[in-house]
């Protein structure tokens, strides 16, 4: 005859069967967001190759607007033009995708590249003009804004 396990014994294995069922939940819920967490960065990436792509033609884009002829600012077609780069916008606003700024800020070689150094004596390095839009998604620079630096106290 075998002997039948007595409360305590069994008390003693349903406790640890609780205690290895939690582990099991615990690991799932972490490999759950773990994988979660790696599709959104494989999201990032995929966005980051796509835009550096269109980046050049957006760039263009602003150039074309920013040299409008005086006589030709109030025409539909210009105006149109302006539309589709305010669209550009706001689909990379929808993308997580956000401009660096510069003019007036201090220059961060994360975030800037600079292609012109002014030195006036001054501590601080701070942007004094923009001569190519910059990109991030997060954390993460897609393209870092092409600036002139010059020094100043502050």
């Amino acid at each position: 005859m075998s002997k039948r396990p007595t409360l305590k014994e069994l008390e003693q294995k349903i406790s640890e069967l609780t205690e290895a069922l939690q582990r099991e939940r615990a690991d799932a819920i972490n490999v759950r967001r773990r994988t979660e967490e790696d599709k959104a960065k494989l999201g990032d990436f995929y966005k980051v190759i796509i835009l550096r792509e269109l980046l050049p033609a957006i760039d263009n884009l602003e150039r074309a607007i920013m040299h409008v002829p005086k006589d030709l600012e109030d025409h539909d077609y210009v105006k149109g033009i302006q539309g589709v780069a305010k669209q550009f916008e706001q689909c990379f606003k929808q993308l997580g995708v956000e401009r660096i700024k510069t003019i007036g800020e201090r220059f961060d070689p994360h975030l800037h590249e600079a292609v012109h150094m002014e030195d006036t004596g001054g501590e601080h390095e701070i942007i004094s003009e923009e001569l190519q839009t910059g990109y991030k998604i997060n954390d993460e620079v897609i393209r870092h804004a092409l600036v002139k630096v010059r020094t100043e106290k502050k």
